[in-house]
């Protein structure tokens, strides 16, 4: 298995294991926290405010799958689409990466601003989004330079 194909493979894994996390949100889970509020400060960044809808996080969770397949090589009947999307992955994470490490993920998501969610941003969210991002970035090459 070459460097490109391994990485690729954990990106879409972890993309896929995020996108789960969000189903169990869409389904009242507050795992890991204790409790609701607790994760709406956490992993929204709204201090005693609420998680978004089950809809939001089924889409966010939709969204995620998508991001995976593409990731992991699939459709694999149309390679120029996969690419595509692979390279918009890679985009959407490093943006979404790079505001977060600014302090600035309410640019993306208004609201997000509680300063234990922005804590938790810089250390944990946004370079999870960046490594995902830099594992990825092979998925949106032309299989000869991968």
């Amino acid at each position: 298995m070459s460097a490109g194909t391994l990485s690729t493979r954990l990106a879409a894994i972890g993309l896929g294991a995020i996108a789960g996390v969000h189903l169990a949100w869409a389904q009242g889970s507050s795992w890991p926290l204790s409790d609701r509020p607790a994760l709406a400060d956490a992993v929204v960044g709204r201090a005693g405010g609420e998680v978004p809808p089950p809809s939001a996080c089924v889409a966010v969770a939709g969204a995620l799958t998508i991001a995976s397949a593409l990731i992991g090589g699939h459709p694999s009947v149309d390679p120029r689409l996969r690419r595509a999307g692979a390279r918009a992955t890679v985009a959407i994470l490093g943006v979404r990466g790079s505001l977060g490490l600014l302090g600035r993920t309410d640019i993306l998501s208004p609201g997000s601003v509680s300063p234990h969610f922005r804590r938790l941003d810089r250390r944990i969210y946004s370079p999870l989004c960046l490594a995902l991002a830099a594992l990825a970035l092979p998925a949106g090459l032309p299989s000869s330079e991968r």
